[in-house]
């Protein structure tokens, strides 16, 4: 192909991405959420609406909330496959910052396609302009390069021939992986330019997975044979990797424990031997006592973030030694730790090949098992009286006894993270969890998301009241396109997890976190039901924990999303026993509040504990 054929930079853009491929045949890039506007209507949706389904468009409620979808879409699918999201020039697209920081944080591929002001500058300025008086240069699209991972802007058609390659290059890197901004002004994409025919040849992208260094490797296969008491932490890039079944077999055949991150979780299905449960500050009995005596620490495609590591509290062992495996170097290096830069499947069968029938020491296995035993007590119902409120607990353990070996629990903020990932008890690839960010709002759109990646699996979306206001509106998407999945909406009647950070672990007073302690005139009376329900959903209010159960059966086999709301009680979190660990919450120095000092003084002495370098 030495031909030419005349485009609008739109249409080329267009035409390019229905062409990039996956190794199995797919589209890279699945389809496009689009919001249309000023900046991005008369270009990008003219060239949209004439590819049809070699790029389909998909129409959400909310800039932020579709590139939630999208986010959710890429992680259910191993960073194998990516959505792109394009919108209006101004507010449509400030829209979308936090969405990037989201993707950049968590290093999942997406592809953001704002609409700019005119690269000519002839009608400057131009509605929803951000003028900056000392750079002429600067528009609102410049929020979004410090959150993502490559960022352009298109000020004439054939840069594109330049920046849609860098831009599917970065996406399928596993270890720059990360969004990708493409600020696209609106008068270029309208223009026309002469294309080479064969830059619009089907591509296929195929993710590498880079070797271990023999050195790096030979230093690490010396510190497992050393170690007495070693324990493996699972992060997700274990997932992305696909390295599942190499890290259940590597930790069974040398007898090394594993305890999850967040992004970790379900890696291993909780009923493999070796899996201890969840590390850290929302960490099981099992895995933090495990982790407190280890000699050796080897992460798995772990960032060693503070939750996960007790805010560097948990490894107590005073000989402990730090490995990191991670196809990312700048957090193999982190605190210090002899690294493995490699993909984490590569890296774990040449370290097993090279470890032969080394083994360690059986870990406890009663540990695990008392461990089990004391979430499955926890979590049954029970016997409050009138007017009680179940605790998240027994909303979790209704849901697990509710559901198969195909349920996939998933949820970002608030109570449910730390809830969950102590006592949800998946099969493999049984849990979906935004926590890098931490997003409050991500959780419907997510919903949608990870059913349309995966839609044989049964989506359960976890959303406290405070998360599901701040965004809910894709709800009404999912019962367009008909996507099911179940939300449990549990409400404790504000923001209970801060709450409690507020009050039982800084010791201050309940203020502005849940309705009865903000400064309102009258306490809200919503009715979640009704407002799910007049966006199309299937909604109920579930009175009891034996109600709720009920009601997530039920909803199996509808075409529409399922809302069942449920009080719960906002006093206690998910924690119980000796199960969690210290956590770095700075607390005042200088308070007139008893409780303040009291935690201040608890806090200076877990800062004691911290062991910052390796």
């Amino acid at each position: 192909m030495t031909g030419t054929i005349r485009l609008t930079a739109a249409q080329a853009m267009v035409k390019w991405l229905s062409v990039q491929m996956t190794d199995d045949g797919q589209r890279f890039i699945e389809g496009v959420w689009a919001i249309f506007g000023h900046g991005n209507v008369a270009g990008l949706g003219e060239a949209l609406h004439d590819a049809g389904d070699s790029l389909p468009t998909w129409r959400g409620q909310n800039e932020q909330t579709m590139a939630h979808a999208a986010i959710a879409f890429a992680k259910a699918s191993k960073r194998r496959r990516a959505m792109a999201v394009t919108s209006s020039i101004g507010p449509g697209a400030t829209n979308m910052v936090t969405a990037a920081a989201l993707a950049h944080v968590n290093r999942i591929p997406l592809l953001l396609i704002p609409g700019d002001v005119f690269a000519n500058r002839r009608p400057d300025p131009v509605l929803q302009q951000v003028e900056d008086f000392d750079d002429g240069t600067v528009s609102a699209n410049d929020c979004f390069r410090p959150v993502s991972r490559y960022f352009d802007r298109i000020t004439r058609p054939e840069h594109l021939l330049t920046c849609l390659p860098r831009a599917l290059a970065v996406m399928t890197d596993p270890a720059n992986c990360g969004p990708v901004t493409l600020s696209f002004c609106q008068d270029v994409q309208a223009e026309a330019y002469d294309y080479p025919e064969a830059f619009f040849a089907p591509k296929v992208w195929r993710i590498r997975r880079p070797e271990p260094d023999v050195g790096e490797l030979a230093d690490v296969v010396d510190l497992i044979r050393a170690a007495k008491n070693p324990v493996i932490v699972c992060g997700g890039g274990v997932i992305y990797s696909q390295a599942e079944e190499a890290l259940g077999a590597f930790a069974a055949r040398h007898q090394i424990p594993v305890v999850e991150t967040q992004a970790g979780k379900s890696a291993l299905a909780q009923a493999h031997p070796m899996n201890f449960g969840a590390s850290g500050v929302d960490g099981s009995a099992a895995a933090n006592a495990v982790s407190e005596n280890a000699d050796l620490v080897i992460g798995v495609g772990t960032r060693f973030q503070d939750f996960t590591t007790g805010s560097w509290a948990l490894f107590k062992n005073p000989a402990r030694r730090l490995v990191s495996i991670n196809v990312a170097a700048y957090d193999a290096v982190k605190h210090g730790a002899v690294p493995v830069v490699a993909d984490a499947k590569v890296a774990l069968e040449k370290i097993g090949a090279a470890l032969g029938d080394h083994a360690a020491s059986a870990p406890d296995a009663k540990l695990r098992t008392d461990w089990l035993d004391a979430v499955t007590a926890h979590c049954q119902p029970r016997d409050g009286g009138e007017g009680y409120r179940p605790l998240d607990a027994e909303v979790i353990g209704a849901v697990q006894r509710a559901t198969g070996e195909d349920a996939v629990a998933m949820c970002a903020a608030g109570t449910m993270p730390g809830a969950l990932k102590l006592l949800w008890q998946p099969s493999q690839a049984g849990y979906h969890m935004e926590y890098g960010f931490s997003c409050m709002g991500y959780e419907i759109a997510g919903a949608m998301g990870l059913k349309l990646a995966s839609p044989e699996r049964e989506v359960i979306c976890f959303v406290g009241d405070g998360s599901y206001m701040m965004a809910n509106s894709e709800l009404a998407t999912a019962v367009m396109r008909r996507v099911p999945f179940t939300v449990v909406l549990t409400d404790n009647r504000g923001y209970g997890c801060i709450n409690r950070l507020q009050t039982l672990v800084c010791g201050g007073p309940s203020f502005n976190n849940l309705y009865e302690t903000c400064n309102v005139e009258e306490q809200p009376q919503i009715d979640y039901v009704a407002h799910a329900a007049s966006m199309g959903a299937h909604a109920v209010k579930a009175a009891d924990i034996a109600a709720l159960e009920a009601e997530i059966a039920k909803a199996r086999g509808r075409s529409i999303p399922t809302v069942i709301v449920i009080e719960t009680n906002p006093a206690e979190g998910p924690g119980f026993g000796d199960a969690g660990h210290w956590w770095d919450v700075a607390v005042p120095a200088v308070s007139d509040h008893d409780g303040v000092n009291t935690a201040y003084a608890a806090y200076l002495d877990g800062m004691t504990k911290q062991r910052l370098v390796n």
